[in-house]
């Protein structure tokens, strides 16, 4: 069929994106903080608030503080803001062509209701358009990681560090370079994820979250024009911080957007720590090491009816990779700005929503994958028993050990070893015959032919107790 032909769907109410479409019920929670609507919603609270602040410390001759009734229903349009208010707020756009100058006409229609219409001039005084905007997404992204990105990737950490408690006693071949190596536990493989996405949480849980409001090139110089007898750094300042975030007081018309840089640099480690665990449990999965129980009705393979696919992880990889891609541009684009201004930022920021969802689907996709796994730990048993050439290692550091306390015969331990297990498999019989056959002290022979290659894994179990600690 010819191009010409198709019927166009561009009419139809349909998501161009996947986070809007296939992937919506993941990242629905988002939308209350992210989204277009959220940031709307944001800017009107950050105004109201603003004249609220202002004539609660009569700032402006003329003014006093508001009634209890006046201001609860001035916070009234924040509570109510709905799909109607983000009509309406089009409209007005619609003949403005901004979308603060929007908001601040919003508010003024309302004034007249609340009895306060002679105090219209007072919305959005002594404000550039910044200031109302770097507060509400402040607001929002605050929110956003607090209430809803943070609180599921500690449920994600939790579930992981629970799998690390639960196989802390079961012995494992750990592989370095793709090559068997010294054992350890699946237990204590889990818990070093677990440790190193726990960091990175920390460090977000303990973002500062910045914020400005100095007018059109940071110098108050409007406020002080208007009502040079305040004290307007301290307007600021109370303002800002009362609003739940940390106060800038040196800026450009712009907030500099460095906290966001800092903030979407740790979430974008998260991020590449959590893509780790899905290329090792992916790679775990199939040697065997993880079977995974099948969904009811579900299909692994349009051809092949054997086939469980992980498709959760191959899923979160991809997310997590958008995510970063995202997260990576708005950190390096944030921080620069031409000279006091430029819209760079305003046209960035708008894709912060889409940031956080994609991570936000690969942490979900990561929980459901990681919830429909078994550990096999007869295969896990089977590899170890196939591959003693790993206790070469604590068979030459025994020698040495005894060649420290005076024992004859310990020369060339590593050369003796490599000799005997590099490039080829030796079973049991084999290594134990190994071991008699050195002179070794009583003691030293019997603890290496007590070790097999599964007891042959130091602390792993012990070590997951610093998840707790």
């Amino acid at each position: 069929m010819a191009d010409s032909a198709r019927i166009s769907l561009a009419s139809e109410p349909l998501a161009l994106g996947a986070l809007d479409g296939r992937y919506r019920a993941a990242v629905a929670p988002l939308v209350d903080h992210l989204s277009e609507a959220a940031l709307n919603r944001d800017r009107v609270h950050v105004e109201v608030e603003w004249l609220i602040h202002l004539t609660d410390n009569s700032v402006l001759p003329g003014t006093s503080p508001l009634t209890e009734a006046q201001r609860s229903a001035l916070r009234k349009i924040v509570t109510d803001f709905n799909a109607a208010s983000v009509a309406e707020l089009a409209e007005i756009e619609a003949v403005t062509v901004h979308d603060v100058k929007a908001v601040e006409y919003y508010i003024g229609r309302r004034l007249e209701g609340i009895g306060i219409a002679n105090l219209t001039a007072l919305v959005h005084f002594g404000c550039t358009s910044e200031d109302i905007n770097n507060l509400s997404y402040a607001l929002g992204v605050k929110d956003a990681v607090m209430n809803v990105w943070l609180p599921a990737a500690r449920t994600l950490v939790a579930q992981i560090t629970a799998m690390a408690e639960e196989s802390r006693d079961v012995p494992m071949l750990s592989r370095t370079h793709g090559q068997p190596a010294t054992p350890t536990t699946l237990g204590k493989e889990m818990a070093v994820l677990a440790w190193r996405l726990t960091r990175q949480l920390d460090r977000i849980e303990k973002t500062e979250f910045l914020g400005k409001i100095n007018g059109a090139t940071g110098t108050y110089a409007a406020h002080y024009a208007s009502v040079p007898s305040a004290d307007w750094q301290e307007v600021s300042r109370t303002f800002v911080e009362g609003l739940g975030l940390t106060w800038n007081p040196l800026t450009t018309q712009i907030e500099s957007h460095d906290w966001q840089a800092e903030l979407y640099a740790d979430m974008a480690r998260f991020n590449r720590v959590l893509h780790n665990l899905c290329t090792d449990v992916w790679s775990y999965i199939s040697i065997g090491y993880f079977a995974q129980i099948p969904v009811a009705g579900a299909t692994g393979s349009s051809t092949m009816p054997h086939k469980v696919n992980p498709i959760r992880f191959e899923n979160a990889e991809a997310n997590l990779e958008i995510s970063n891609g995202l997260l990576d541009t708005l950190g390096a684009t944030l921080v620069t700005s031409r000279w006091q201004r430029d819209l760079t930022d305003s046209s960035s920021q708008r894709n912060i929503g889409t940031a956080f969802g994609h991570s936000l689907l690969a942490i979900s996709n990561v929980a459901k994958g990681l919830d429909r796994l078994d550990v096999a730990e007869d295969v896990l048993a089977d590899d170890l028993d196939h591959n003693w050439e790993v206790l070469g290692e604590a068979i030459q550091m025994v020698m040495r050990a005894e060649s420290i306390a005076g024992v004859e015969g310990m020369e060339n331990p590593y050369e003796r070893l490599k000799d005997l297990t590099r490039g080829q498999r030796v079973d049991a019989a084999r290594m134990q015959e190994f071991v008699s056959s050195l002179g070794l002290s009583a003691e030293a022979e019997a603890r290496l032919l007590a070790l097999t290659p599964g007891s042959y894994n130091g602390i792993a179990s012990k070590l997951v107790d610093h998840l707790t600690k």
